[in-house]
C-alpha cells in the first residue's frame, strides 16, 4: 500500500513538473478521480504536452487507450476533445481533455501514436473535427459521399441516404433512411417503429 501511495505521490509532482515547464498555470487544470489522472489544457498545447508526457521518463505516457468527443451543442466550444493514455511502467492513467470550438482545428498526434490515425479519423468523420497534419484525413464508418457528422446532437434522423447492396439489382444503391425524429423523445410504444404504433392484434 506504501508503495502505491509513493508512486502516486511521485506522479503528481513529476507531472506538476512537466505541465508547469510547458505552460502557464492559468491554462491547464490537474485533477485526481478514482485512480485517474485528469488535465484540461487549451487545445493549441495538446501536441506539445501529449509529446511531453510520452517522452518523459519520469511519467511514459507511452500507450494510447482512447481518442475521442463529446458534443455540447449549447456551448460556445461546443466540443470536448477526450485522449486517455496509459503509463506502463507507473501504472498509471490520465485523461486529458480540451474544449475547442465548431470550426477549429487540432494538430494531429499520429506522428507520435500511429494508433491515432484511426482515431482521428473516426473522430473527424463522426463529430467534424479536424486535424492538422494528418497523414490521410477521410471518412472512416460513413458512406462515400456521405452529408453531416452523426454523432453531432442536432444531426438530422430523416432527410438523409444509407447505402446497402440490393440482391435484386446486384448493385450498391443509395435510399432514404427512413427514421423519425420521434426517436428523440423515446417513448417505450415502440422502439424500432415510432410512436403511435398499433398493436397488430388490435
Amino acid at each position: 500500500m506504501g508503495n502505491t501511495k509513493n508512486i502516486i505521490s511521485d506522479m503528481d509532482k513529476n507531472l506538476e513538473k512537466v505541465l508547469s515547464n510547458l505552460l502557464d498555470k492559468d491554462t491547464y487544470k490537474i485533477n485526481f478521480e478514482n485512480d485517474n489522472y485528469k488535465v484540461t489544457i487549451n487545445p493549441e498545447h495538446l501536441y506539445k504536452v501529449i509529446k511531453n508526457l510520452k517522452d518523459n521518463d519520469k511519467l511514459k505516457f507511452s500507450q494510447l487507450l482512447e481518442l475521442t468527443a463529446v458534443d455540447y451543442p449549447d456551448r460556445k466550444l461546443r466540443f470536448t476533445l477526450v485522449y486517455i493514455f496509459l503509463s506502463i511502467e507507473y501504472n498509471s492513467r490520465i485523461i486529458i481533455t480540451s474544449n475547442i470550438g465548431e470550426d477549429d482545428t487540432v494538430e494531429s498526434i499520429t506522428s507520435l501514436f500511429p494508433a491515432a490515425n484511426w482515431y482521428e479519423r473516426e473522430v473527424w468523420d463522426l463529430f467534424g473535427i479536424a486535424f492538422i497534419n494528418h497523414p490521410d484525413l477521410r471518412r472512416i464508418l460513413t458512406d462515400y459521399g456521405f452529408n453531416g457528422f452523426p454523432l453531432r446532437k442536432d444531426f438530422p434522423l430523416s432527410g438523409n441516404v444509407e447505402v446497402r447492396y440490393d440482391m435484386a439489382t446486384k448493385k450498391v444503391i443509395y435510399e432514404p433512411v427512413k427514421l423519425t425524429q420521434d426517436f428523440r423523445d423515446f417513448d417505450f410504444e415502440s422502439p424500432w417503429e415510432g410512436k403511435n404504433v398499433k398493436n397488430k392484434n388490435d
